[in-house]
């Protein structure tokens, strides 16, 4: 299988993510749920996967991440701004 990295990274938001489910007081069960109901099928390991930045994210979990979370996309990924510019 052919996987693209970015600088050694399998996703941009996994710092991010893991700081904003801990502000909301989500545990990863929690977030998976709320994913669920807005049709994506995720479950807690491969949450778990994704903070560990072990697992890329489809585009839709990204969007759905932000509902859930109730941020913007680049508050999202605020990370890759504040490190590669505008």
């Amino acid at each position: 299988m052919n996987k693209s990295y970015f600088f050694e990274n399998s996703n941009l938001i996994s710092h991010n993510l893991r700081r904003l489910r801990k502000d909301r007081k989500l545990s990863q069960e929690a977030l998976a749920a709320q994913m669920q109901l807005l049709g994506v099928d995720i479950n807690q390991r491969l949450i778990s996967k994704i903070e560990r930045n072990e697992r890329f994210v489809k585009d839709f979990e990204f969007v759905c991440f932000c509902r859930v979370l109730k941020v913007t996309e680049k508050e999202l990924l605020s990370d890759f701004y504040e490190t590669y510019g505008k």
